[in-house]
Protein backbone atom coordinates (compact mmCIF):
# COMPACT_ATOMS: atom_id res chain seq x y z
CA UNK A 1 0.00 0.00 0.00
CA UNK A 2 1.43 3.33 -0.96
CA UNK A 3 2.12 5.88 1.72
CA UNK A 4 -0.53 8.28 0.32
CA UNK A 5 -3.38 5.81 0.87
CA UNK A 6 -4.49 7.52 4.07
CA UNK A 7 -4.76 10.82 2.23
CA UNK A 8 -6.76 9.16 -0.54
CA UNK A 9 -9.19 7.86 2.06
CA UNK A 10 -9.43 11.31 3.68
CA UNK A 11 -10.05 12.98 0.33
CA UNK A 12 -12.71 10.42 -0.62
CA UNK A 13 -14.53 10.67 2.72
CA UNK A 14 -14.34 14.46 2.57
CA UNK A 15 -15.83 14.54 -0.94
CA UNK A 16 -18.70 12.17 -0.08
CA UNK A 17 -19.53 13.45 3.41
CA UNK A 18 -20.06 10.06 5.01
CA UNK A 19 -19.14 6.68 3.56
CA UNK A 20 -19.12 3.01 4.52
CA UNK A 21 -16.03 0.80 4.62
CA UNK A 22 -17.38 -1.08 1.58
CA UNK A 23 -17.53 2.14 -0.43
CA UNK A 24 -13.90 2.89 0.45
CA UNK A 25 -12.83 -0.67 -0.44
CA UNK A 26 -14.61 -0.48 -3.79
CA UNK A 27 -13.11 2.95 -4.51
CA UNK A 28 -9.51 1.98 -3.68
CA UNK A 29 -9.65 -1.61 -4.92
CA UNK A 30 -7.69 -2.84 -1.91
CA UNK A 31 -8.38 -5.74 0.40
CA UNK A 32 -10.75 -5.40 3.33
CA UNK A 33 -7.91 -6.06 5.78
CA UNK A 34 -5.68 -3.37 4.27
CA UNK A 35 -8.42 -0.73 4.27
CA UNK A 36 -9.47 -1.42 7.85
CA UNK A 37 -5.84 -1.13 8.93
CA UNK A 38 -5.72 2.37 7.45
CA UNK A 39 -9.10 3.29 8.93
CA UNK A 40 -7.90 2.20 12.38
CA UNK A 41 -4.90 4.53 12.09
CA UNK A 42 -7.05 7.47 10.96
CA UNK A 43 -9.46 6.86 13.84
CA UNK A 44 -6.56 6.78 16.29
CA UNK A 45 -5.23 10.04 14.85
CA UNK A 46 -8.76 11.49 15.21
CA UNK A 47 -8.81 12.50 11.55
CA UNK A 48 -12.03 10.57 11.01
CA UNK A 49 -14.79 9.31 13.28
CA UNK A 50 -17.43 6.62 13.10
CA UNK A 51 -21.18 7.06 12.96
CA UNK A 52 -23.52 4.22 13.87
CA UNK A 53 -22.88 0.68 15.00
CA UNK A 54 -22.38 -2.60 13.14
CA UNK A 55 -23.67 -3.56 10.68
CA UNK A 56 -24.37 0.07 9.67
CA UNK A 57 -21.16 2.06 10.25
CA UNK A 58 -20.16 5.19 8.34
CA UNK A 59 -16.99 7.27 8.44
CA UNK A 60 -16.85 11.06 8.47
CA UNK A 61 -14.12 13.67 8.59
CA UNK A 62 -13.41 15.14 12.01
CA UNK A 63 -13.89 18.87 11.69
CA UNK A 64 -10.77 20.90 12.36
CA UNK A 65 -11.07 22.38 15.82
CA UNK A 66 -9.13 25.24 17.15
CA UNK A 67 -6.13 24.01 19.08
CA UNK A 68 -6.98 23.85 22.74
CA UNK A 69 -5.43 26.56 24.80
CA UNK A 70 -2.74 25.51 27.23
CA UNK A 71 -3.91 26.00 30.80
CA UNK A 72 -1.65 26.33 33.80
CA UNK A 73 -2.98 23.24 35.52
CA UNK A 74 -1.02 20.96 37.82
CA UNK A 75 -0.14 17.72 36.09
CA UNK A 76 -1.76 15.56 38.79
CA UNK A 77 -5.08 17.37 38.23
CA UNK A 78 -4.87 16.72 34.49
CA UNK A 79 -4.06 13.05 35.11
CA UNK A 80 -6.98 12.70 37.53
CA UNK A 81 -9.42 14.20 35.02
CA UNK A 82 -7.92 12.12 32.22
CA UNK A 83 -8.78 9.00 34.20
CA UNK A 84 -12.18 9.98 35.60
CA UNK A 85 -14.05 12.30 33.23
CA UNK A 86 -16.35 11.22 30.41
CA UNK A 87 -18.98 13.02 28.39
CA UNK A 88 -21.59 11.90 25.89
CA UNK A 89 -22.10 14.30 22.98
CA UNK A 90 -25.56 15.16 21.62
CA UNK A 91 -24.69 12.96 18.63
CA UNK A 92 -24.12 9.97 20.91
CA UNK A 93 -20.32 9.88 20.92
CA UNK A 94 -18.41 9.13 24.10
CA UNK A 95 -15.51 11.46 24.87
CA UNK A 96 -13.02 10.92 27.66
CA UNK A 97 -10.27 12.67 29.56
CA UNK A 98 -8.80 16.14 29.69
CA UNK A 99 -9.70 17.18 26.13
CA UNK A 100 -13.33 16.21 26.73
CA UNK A 101 -13.33 18.12 30.01
CA UNK A 102 -12.03 21.31 28.35
CA UNK A 103 -14.68 21.01 25.63
CA UNK A 104 -17.34 20.51 28.32
CA UNK A 105 -16.23 23.68 30.11
CA UNK A 106 -16.03 25.81 26.97
CA UNK A 107 -19.52 24.78 25.82
CA UNK A 108 -20.85 26.02 29.15
CA UNK A 109 -18.68 29.13 29.35
CA UNK A 110 -17.00 27.75 32.47
CA UNK A 111 -13.53 28.79 33.59
CA UNK A 112 -11.40 25.73 32.77
CA UNK A 113 -8.76 26.16 35.47
CA UNK A 114 -11.24 26.75 38.29
CA UNK A 115 -13.56 24.02 37.04
CA UNK A 116 -10.71 21.52 36.91
CA UNK A 117 -9.78 22.20 40.52
CA UNK A 118 -13.44 22.08 41.59
CA UNK A 119 -14.00 18.80 39.77
CA UNK A 120 -11.06 17.12 41.47
CA UNK A 121 -12.06 18.48 44.90
CA UNK A 122 -15.68 17.31 44.54
CA UNK A 123 -14.85 13.81 43.27
CA UNK A 124 -12.14 13.31 45.90
CA UNK A 125 -14.55 14.47 48.61
CA UNK A 126 -16.86 11.59 47.81
CA UNK A 127 -14.02 9.17 47.18
CA UNK A 128 -12.98 9.79 50.79
CA UNK A 129 -16.18 8.30 52.20
CA UNK A 130 -15.75 5.03 50.34
CA UNK A 131 -14.46 1.96 52.10
CA UNK A 132 -13.11 -0.80 49.89
CA UNK A 133 -14.69 1.05 46.96
CA UNK A 134 -18.17 1.02 48.53
CA UNK A 135 -20.45 3.79 49.78
CA UNK A 136 -22.56 2.88 52.82
CA UNK A 137 -26.20 3.81 52.26
CA UNK A 138 -27.78 2.35 55.40
CA UNK A 139 -28.00 5.62 57.34
CA UNK A 140 -30.08 7.19 54.59
CA UNK A 141 -32.17 4.02 54.33
CA UNK A 142 -33.02 4.15 58.04
CA UNK A 143 -33.93 7.82 57.73
CA UNK A 144 -36.37 6.97 54.92
CA UNK A 145 -38.23 3.89 56.15
CA UNK A 146 -39.77 3.12 59.55
CA UNK A 147 -38.88 -0.54 59.04
CA UNK A 148 -35.74 -1.50 57.16
CA UNK A 149 -35.41 -5.14 56.13
CA UNK A 150 -31.95 -4.82 54.59
CA UNK A 151 -29.04 -5.49 56.92
CA UNK A 152 -26.61 -3.51 54.77
CA UNK A 153 -26.84 -1.32 51.69
CA UNK A 154 -23.97 -0.15 49.51
CA UNK A 155 -23.56 1.62 46.22
CA UNK A 156 -20.55 1.87 44.00
CA UNK A 157 -20.97 5.52 43.09
CA UNK A 158 -23.38 8.40 43.35
CA UNK A 159 -25.56 8.89 40.30
CA UNK A 160 -24.73 12.59 40.17
CA UNK A 161 -22.86 15.23 42.15
CA UNK A 162 -23.15 18.96 42.55
CA UNK A 163 -22.17 21.23 39.66
CA UNK A 164 -20.90 18.52 37.32
CA UNK A 165 -24.04 16.41 37.22
CA UNK A 166 -23.91 12.71 36.45
CA UNK A 167 -20.78 10.88 37.55
CA UNK A 168 -18.71 8.79 35.16
CA UNK A 169 -20.45 5.59 36.31
CA UNK A 170 -23.85 7.29 36.47
CA UNK A 171 -23.51 8.59 32.94
CA UNK A 172 -22.27 5.24 31.61
CA UNK A 173 -25.16 3.44 33.31
CA UNK A 174 -27.78 5.82 31.93
CA UNK A 175 -26.63 5.61 28.33
CA UNK A 176 -25.91 1.87 28.48
CA UNK A 177 -29.56 1.34 29.45
CA UNK A 178 -31.07 3.89 27.09
CA UNK A 179 -29.05 2.80 24.07
CA UNK A 180 -29.21 -0.90 25.03
CA UNK A 181 -25.50 -1.02 24.27
CA UNK A 182 -24.14 -4.47 25.07
CA UNK A 183 -20.51 -3.33 24.83
CA UNK A 184 -21.08 -0.61 27.45
CA UNK A 185 -22.89 -3.07 29.72
CA UNK A 186 -19.97 -5.47 29.39
CA UNK A 187 -17.54 -2.72 30.43
CA UNK A 188 -19.69 -1.86 33.45
CA UNK A 189 -19.77 -5.53 34.47
CA UNK A 190 -16.00 -5.74 34.19
CA UNK A 191 -15.57 -2.61 36.31
CA UNK A 192 -17.95 -3.56 39.13
CA UNK A 193 -17.24 -7.29 39.38
CA UNK A 194 -14.33 -6.95 41.87
CA UNK A 195 -16.54 -5.01 44.33
CA UNK A 196 -19.30 -7.62 44.02
CA UNK A 197 -16.83 -10.44 44.59
CA UNK A 198 -15.50 -8.57 47.64
CA UNK A 199 -19.02 -8.43 49.13
CA UNK A 200 -19.63 -12.10 48.38
CA UNK A 201 -16.45 -13.06 50.21
CA UNK A 202 -16.91 -10.63 53.11
CA UNK A 203 -20.48 -11.69 53.90
CA UNK A 204 -20.13 -15.32 52.84
CA UNK A 205 -22.93 -14.81 50.32
CA UNK A 206 -24.35 -18.02 48.90
CA UNK A 207 -27.15 -16.53 46.76
CA UNK A 208 -27.59 -13.43 44.60
CA UNK A 209 -30.80 -11.88 43.29
CA UNK A 210 -30.87 -9.33 40.47
CA UNK A 211 -33.75 -6.86 40.63
CA UNK A 212 -35.80 -7.34 37.43
CA UNK A 213 -36.45 -4.40 35.10
CA UNK A 214 -39.69 -2.43 35.13
CA UNK A 215 -39.29 -0.93 31.64
CA UNK A 216 -39.63 -3.19 28.60
CA UNK A 217 -36.53 -3.16 26.38
CA UNK A 218 -35.16 -5.50 23.74
CA UNK A 219 -31.85 -5.63 25.61
CA UNK A 220 -32.46 -5.63 29.37
CA UNK A 221 -29.55 -4.08 31.23
CA UNK A 222 -29.85 -6.21 34.37
CA UNK A 223 -30.10 -9.49 32.45
CA UNK A 224 -27.11 -8.58 30.30
CA UNK A 225 -25.21 -7.54 33.43
CA UNK A 226 -25.93 -10.89 35.09
CA UNK A 227 -24.76 -12.73 31.97
CA UNK A 228 -21.46 -10.82 31.89
CA UNK A 229 -20.75 -11.06 35.63
CA UNK A 230 -20.89 -14.88 35.61
CA UNK A 231 -21.06 -15.10 39.41
CA UNK A 232 -20.34 -18.54 40.86
CA UNK A 233 -23.18 -18.48 43.41
CA UNK A 234 -26.83 -19.48 43.42
CA UNK A 235 -29.17 -17.10 41.59
CA UNK A 236 -32.56 -16.30 43.11
CA UNK A 237 -35.22 -15.39 40.55
CA UNK A 238 -37.55 -12.49 41.25
CA UNK A 239 -40.73 -12.22 39.19
CA UNK A 240 -41.99 -8.87 37.99
CA UNK A 241 -45.75 -9.35 37.71
CA UNK A 242 -47.46 -8.19 34.53
CA UNK A 243 -50.34 -5.87 35.23
CA UNK A 244 -53.05 -4.52 32.90
CA UNK A 245 -51.14 -1.24 32.80
CA UNK A 246 -47.41 -1.42 33.41
CA UNK A 247 -46.24 1.39 35.71
CA UNK A 248 -42.42 1.71 35.73
CA UNK A 249 -40.92 2.71 39.06
CA UNK A 250 -39.13 5.63 37.46
CA UNK A 251 -42.46 7.29 36.61
CA UNK A 252 -43.47 7.47 40.30
CA UNK A 253 -42.27 10.57 42.14
CA UNK A 254 -43.78 9.87 45.57
CA UNK A 255 -42.12 7.48 47.99
CA UNK A 256 -45.42 5.88 49.07
CA UNK A 257 -46.28 5.16 45.43
CA UNK A 258 -42.94 3.45 44.87
CA UNK A 259 -43.47 1.35 48.00
CA UNK A 260 -46.92 0.28 46.80
CA UNK A 261 -45.56 -0.53 43.35
CA UNK A 262 -42.78 -2.68 44.82
CA UNK A 263 -45.13 -4.49 47.25
CA UNK A 264 -47.62 -5.49 44.59
CA UNK A 265 -45.52 -6.18 41.50
CA UNK A 266 -42.39 -8.03 42.68
CA UNK A 267 -42.80 -11.65 43.80
CA UNK A 268 -40.34 -14.21 45.17
CA UNK A 269 -41.13 -17.82 44.32
CA UNK A 270 -37.95 -19.15 45.93
CA UNK A 271 -38.23 -21.83 48.65
CA UNK A 272 -34.55 -22.59 49.37
CA UNK A 273 -33.01 -21.40 52.64
CA UNK A 274 -29.72 -19.50 52.24
CA UNK A 275 -27.20 -18.14 54.74
CA UNK A 276 -26.65 -14.67 53.25
CA UNK A 277 -28.25 -13.09 50.20
CA UNK A 278 -26.98 -10.24 48.01
CA UNK A 279 -29.55 -8.13 46.13
CA UNK A 280 -28.18 -6.26 43.10
CA UNK A 281 -29.96 -3.27 41.54
CA UNK A 282 -28.78 -0.84 38.88
CA UNK A 283 -29.82 2.41 40.60
CA UNK A 284 -31.23 3.06 44.06
CA UNK A 285 -33.74 5.88 44.08
CA UNK A 286 -36.20 5.57 46.94
CA UNK A 287 -34.84 2.19 48.04
CA UNK A 288 -38.41 0.87 48.08
CA UNK A 289 -37.81 -2.07 45.76
CA UNK A 290 -34.76 -3.38 47.62
CA UNK A 291 -36.49 -2.96 50.97
CA UNK A 292 -39.67 -4.71 49.83
CA UNK A 293 -37.82 -7.67 48.32
CA UNK A 294 -35.76 -7.96 51.50
CA UNK A 295 -39.04 -7.96 53.45
CA UNK A 296 -40.40 -10.82 51.34
CA UNK A 297 -37.20 -12.82 51.85
CA UNK A 298 -37.43 -12.48 55.62
CA UNK A 299 -41.18 -13.11 55.81
CA UNK A 300 -40.72 -16.32 53.81
CA UNK A 301 -37.74 -17.30 56.01
CA UNK A 302 -35.40 -17.71 53.06
CA UNK A 303 -32.31 -16.35 54.83
CA UNK A 304 -30.53 -17.42 58.02
CA UNK A 305 -28.40 -14.34 58.56
CA UNK A 306 -28.08 -11.20 56.42
CA UNK A 307 -29.51 -9.53 53.33
CA UNK A 308 -27.12 -7.10 51.65
CA UNK A 309 -28.23 -4.63 49.00
CA UNK A 310 -25.92 -3.29 46.30
CA UNK A 311 -26.67 -0.62 43.69
CA UNK A 312 -24.39 0.47 40.89
CA UNK A 313 -25.41 4.06 41.63
CA UNK A 314 -27.40 5.76 44.37
CA UNK A 315 -28.73 9.23 44.98
CA UNK A 316 -26.53 11.74 46.77
CA UNK A 317 -29.07 13.60 48.87
CA UNK A 318 -31.14 11.24 50.96
CA UNK A 319 -32.83 8.81 48.63
CA UNK A 320 -34.12 11.32 46.11
CA UNK A 321 -35.98 9.72 43.24
CA UNK A 322 -33.78 8.89 40.25
CA UNK A 323 -36.25 9.10 37.40
CA UNK A 324 -33.90 8.82 34.42
CA UNK A 325 -32.75 5.25 35.04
Amino acid sequence: MKTNTSQKILDYVSSKGRVSAKEIIDYLGFSRQAVFKQLAKLLEQEKISKLGMPPKVFYVIVENRKAQKEYEILEDIKIFIEERFIDITPAGQMQKGWTAFVDWCLKRNQDVKKSAMDYVDIIKKYDAIRKNGLIDGMKKMKNTFSKVYLDSLFYLDFYSVERFGKTRLGKTLLYAKQSQNKAMIKEIAKEIKPAIQHLIRKYNVDAVAFIPPTVKREVQFIKELERNLKLSVNIIRITKIKTPIMVPQKTLSKLEDRIENAEQTFILEETTLYNNILLIDDAVGSGATLNEIAAQIKKKSLVKDKIIGLAITGSLKGFDVISEV
